[in-house]
């Protein structure tokens, strides 16, 4: 059996607006300058405490922890009064499933969301039972650390040699390395092609449809 794993925001969902938006409410709240956004979308991908942490490193642990409350409150804040919808990008669905039908092949998601973020996604696209295991910051360590991917393994009971990480993000792709499983980079998420590169991705893609016969490439050189 084949495991193909999923990031989230910037692979699955365009959530850069969302994003944008509850971060510089959060920093206004707490009293601090906001970062760019581009500084911003940068630290997607990261556990939420983490990534304040990125962005304010000269901050106290307690700051990083009132930005990261602030955030999470502004989210949801934003979330329920619909200003910046979260979009699957244009051919995500379908090769979701395209992967959910095959016999042999079994989906999951790993990303720095909490279950609960995730579990609205499920249910706002319709993708009840569709993936087999579901990794998010609410149990794990931080990306780019492999606990995701190791237990995404267990729960699923597939080898290493037949699981794919896709994301775009240099976090998801040093997580799959680490983790001994195939790396795929997609170029429409929050993080330039250098960085994927630099991250060790086995391929990049630059649309679903792209990324469709690469998984196939990567999953035939890993059991090679």
């Amino acid at each position: 059996m084949k495991l193909a794993i999923f990031d989230v925001d910037g692979t699955l969902v365009d959530s850069r607006a969302m994003i944008t938006a509850a971060m510089k409410r959060a920093f206004a709240d707490v009293g601090i300058t906001a970062p760019t956004p581009q500084r911003m979308l940068s630290i997607v991908g990261l556990s939420l405490y983490d990534a304040m942490a990125a962005l304010t490193p000269d901050e106290e642990i307690a700051t990083h922890h009132k930005l990261g409350d602030a955030y999470k409150t502004a989210f949801w804040d934003l979330r329920a009064s619909g200003a910046h919808p979260e979009n699957l990008f244009d051919g995500a669905r379908g090769l979701l499933e395209k992967l959910h039908c095959r016999d042999d092949v079994v989906l999951g998601i790993a990303t720095g969301k909490s279950r609960r973020g995730v579990d609205h996604l499920i249910a706002a696209h319709g993708f009840e039972g569709w993936f087999a295991t579901i990794q998010t910051s609410d149990n794990h360590p931080s990306k780019p650390h492999p606990s995701m991917i190791v237990t995404a393994l267990a729960e699923s009971g597939c080898n290493a040699r037949a699981a794919i990480m896709i994301g775009d993000t240099s976090f998801d792709l040093l997580m799959a390395r680490q983790a001994g499983v195939g790396a795929a980079g997609v170029t429409w998420g929050n993080h330039p092609r250098s960085d994927l590169e630099a991250a060790g991705a086995h391929r990049i893609a630059n649309d679903f449809n792209e990324l469709e016969d690469q998984l196939e490439e990567i999953w035939q050189e890993l059991q090679a």
